[in-house]
């Protein structure tokens, strides 16, 4: 009697390629645009939205603190405050070599710092010398703060993936400032002078813990074994630009020019240009637009609240989905896009009418307020990773720093410039942001030549970018 022979055991199924997983098995973190090395970075993050969180406690409530809880009227007390911020000008690009030299992460630790000292020093502010000394300290530590807070992506992200971690940055930005503001509002609205002096005492709380978590992160013990890729793809990758994990060992002080040689960069000095007309952007919600609805549109000024915190909640939720649908394409078209988007949110705004009737001006405000929430989206990781990819490594402290340069100067003029032109008409100073928004987009365009240093978000997601 014979026997059949066993059959073979069946060779295992080989696995599916990482990057031909089906969308719903891929990562819930990936699904909505997270940085896939975000675990591995909570401090980072945790100083993030710290820092935003108190700084949204008493963004709005500065000149109220120094009206409420001394003698001085608001008019001197409005003057102390600008007069801190034109002098703390110099910061940003004091801060560049101390970039280069310790690192982004030390120097945005002690910029934090600084900002917790300043702020707990308002308490004591009872003379104006002394609101512009302890204003400008704080300008000071914020100035210096931004400035390394690019610096901290690309410790975080040293071999690409960059425009996540930057769309993530913005999002606990927003996120921060929103709870920040809300409960700086409630404590205001219930405490009085106490309130607020509980409420400098939390934010002055809030940059300490935020320094001591920039202190204690350590960006290159958190970095991902290279054996397994972060961010599968179907296709190979173009080479990302090379960095280092680690803070920089050689001080750029060492290196040739400094300043000069970033004054004499034509493309970045370009790029700053261009920045600029987002700074003017950014500031409509803090200058203009509760203005405009209530003395253009006669609307009540409940509603400018009401905008500011869809603007938001309409970041905080799409910002990272919104990244991750772009990541295809080159930075520049992107923040050129949010340029375009900026400008047709300002023409809405324009031609909103004073006299018209609310059913028709209720809904074609919200329908620009969603316009330029989009913008904002579109544009922020693709404007924030060409100021670090057409930055030179070994100084880019001092090209951060002169690109920071450009919002400190766009905060201390704009209060003036668009309140300026208000006053000749309520449709002038949007229409000046839409000439703004729309020169930026040949700026844009043109930092694609020469094409080798066009950073491109395709050599860090792998797809073929779309044209």
């Amino acid at each position: 009697m014979t026997s059949t022979p066993p059959a073979p055991p069946r060779a295992p199924r080989p696995p599916r390629p990482p990057g031909n997983r089906p969308f719903g098995n891929r990562p819930p973190g990936n699904r909505l645009g997270l940085p896939a090395s975000a675990s591995r970075h909570r401090p980072l993050i945790g100083a993030h939205l710290i820092d935003s969180l108190g700084t949204g406690l008493v963004l709005a409530f500065t000149l109220v603190f120094f009206t409420r809880t001394t003698d001085l009227p608001l008019t001197t007390v409005g003057a102390a405050v600008s007069a801190a911020r034109l002098l703390a000008l110099p910061a940003a690009p004091a801060v560049g070599p101390l970039i280069d030299r310790y690192g982004a992460r030390q120097v945005a630790a002690w910029a934090n710092a600084l900002s917790a000292l300043a702020h707990g020093a308002f308490l004591l502010a009872d003379r104006s010398w002394l609101i512009v000394l302890v204003c400008l300290l704080a300008q000071a530590g914020q100035a210096g703060y931004w400035t390394a807070s690019t610096g901290l992506v690309v410790l975080a992200a040293p071999d690409g993936g960059r425009t996540r971690w930057f769309a993530l940055v913005q999002t606990l930005r927003n996120a921060g400032l929103g709870l920040g503001g809300a409960a700086g509002a409630l404590l205001v609205g219930d405490g009085g002078a106490g309130g607020l002096r509980l409420l400098v005492a939390l934010n002055a709380a809030s940059y300490l813990a935020a320094a001591l978590l920039l202190a204690r992160w350590r960006p290159e013990a958190a970095v991902a074994p290279t054996a397994a890729p972060a961010e599968p793809t179907a296709e190979p990758a173009a080479p990302a630009e090379p960095a280092a994990a680690a803070e920089p060992t050689k001080p750029a002080a060492d290196e040739p020019g400094g300043y000069r040689t970033v004054l004499a960069d034509r493309r970045y000095l370009l790029l700053v240009l261009v920045n600029l007309s987002f700074v003017l952007a950014s500031m409509v919600l803090s200058v203009l637009l509760a203005v405009h609805v209530t003395a253009a549109l006669h609307l009540g000024a409940p509603l400018a609240g009401a905008l500011l915190v869809l603007n938001g909640v309409q970041v905080v939720l799409t910002q990272s989905p919104v990244s991750r649908l772009l990541e295809g394409h080159r930075a520049t078209r992107t923040a050129a896009a949010g340029a375009v988007l900026n400008a047709a949110a300002f023409a809405l705004f324009a031609v909103l009418p004073g006299d018209g009737p609310r059913r028709l001006v209720l809904p074609g405000l919200v329908v620009a307020m969603l316009v330029y929430n989009l913008a904002e989206t579109v544009a922020t990781p693709g404007r924030e990773e060409l100021s670090v990819a057409l930055a030179h490594p070994a100084r880019r402290g001092r090209y951060l720093a002169v690109n920071q340069l450009s919002w400190n100067l766009g905060q201390a003029l704009c209060p003036g410039l668009l309140t300026l032109l208000f006053a000749h008409g309520p449709s002038w100073p949007w229409l000046f942001l839409l000439a703004a928004s729309l020169a930026a987009v040949p700026g844009l365009l043109r930092l694609e030549r020469p094409r080798p240093a066009v950073p491109d978000i395709r050599s860090e997601t792998g797809p073929s970018a779309r044209r």
